[in-house]
């Protein structure tokens, strides 16, 4: 079942152009694993104390709260026409 040889240059042509937009991925981040260690502080400390409790917890909302700022600020440096 082998194809003809001009029958692949065929399908190639067929193919819609690639895009040209650009596509946007976040920057790196170390807030990810802040909001991890901050999950995990306050988890650990219902066993232990309230005050690693407390600490955590408040890691936790300090690095969520950064994130969604540092979220978006980069939405909002995106062109209006962007998907």
């Amino acid at each position: 079942m082998s194809a003809a040889p001009g029958e692949h240059e065929q399908l190639r042509s067929d193919a819609p152009p690639a895009a040209s937009e650009e596509i946007h991925l976040p920057g790196p981040t170390f807030l990810p694993i802040v909001v991890a260690t901050g999950i995990t502080l306050a988890l650990v400390g219902i066993l232990i104390s309230t005050i690693v409790f407390a600490f955590g917890m408040i890691v936790w909302v300090v690095a969520v709260i950064a994130w969604i700022r540092a979220a978006r600020a980069e939405i909002a440096e995106l062109p209006l026409d962007h998907a």
